[in-house]
């Protein structure tokens, strides 16, 4: 009896020992649902060199935003000034994040060290900036809205020529972000402009 119960259990164990090794070769799944062990799409998808300058460029060009939303926060006068500038950094301080990772990922430096960030588009000089720096009240609302409003023009530009030339599917939804995000921000601060 003993030896046909074994004989019969032979086959039941190796299966079972199969299968084990079988899902341990698999991801394992996360409570939430997700498979761990799986990277981002853009970092596991391929870029090419425009992707990588995107990035590049984007980053000192959203700090320079960022910055200049701080600004805002002290020195501007309009509350719908100062909201439109704490919407404007929590939307791009995470873009900052997002883009460095991809360029960690992607084993690319973070910043191009030959690069002119004046000569990128929309971006303002130091002189701009320090200027913008010493006004405060609705001169700084003005100064604010309109430097602003050229810094989102360019970054618009540098995205749409992302989603013409890059190959990152993030990288080109980040863009295509950028694009509608900022032109409806060009539409709000030329309204507050003339309301002034």
């Amino acid at each position: 009896m003993k030896r046909v119960l074994t004989t019969a259990l032979v086959p039941l164990l190796a299966a079972a020992t199969l299968t084990a090794c079988g899902d341990g070769d698999k991801p394992s799944a996360h409570p939430s649902g997700h498979m761990q062990g799986h990277m981002s799409p853009a970092t596991t998808a391929a870029h090419n060199a425009q992707d990588v300058m995107f990035a590049q460029m984007m980053i000192p060009h959203h700090r320079q935003a960022v910055e200049m939303a701080g600004l805002a926060a002290r020195r501007a006068s309009s509350p719908k000034v100062k909201d439109l500038a704490s919407r404007i950094a929590a939307a791009q301080d995470p873009e900052i994040a997002k883009m460095s990772g991809w360029l960690t990922a992607w084993k690319e430096p973070t910043s191009m060290p030959s690069m002119n960030h004046g000569s990128m588009d929309g971006m303002m000089s130091d002189r701009d900036m320090k200027a913008l720096g010493e006004l405060t009240g609705k001169e700084f609302d003005r100064k604010f809205l309109t430097m602003m409003i050229e810094h989102h023009r360019g970054a618009v530009v540098m995205a749409q020529t992302e989603q013409r030339s890059g190959s990152n599917p993030a990288a080109r939804a980040l863009a295509a972000s950028i694009v509608t995000t900022q032109t409806a921000e060009i539409a709000t601060m030329r309204d507050l402009l003339k309301a002034r």
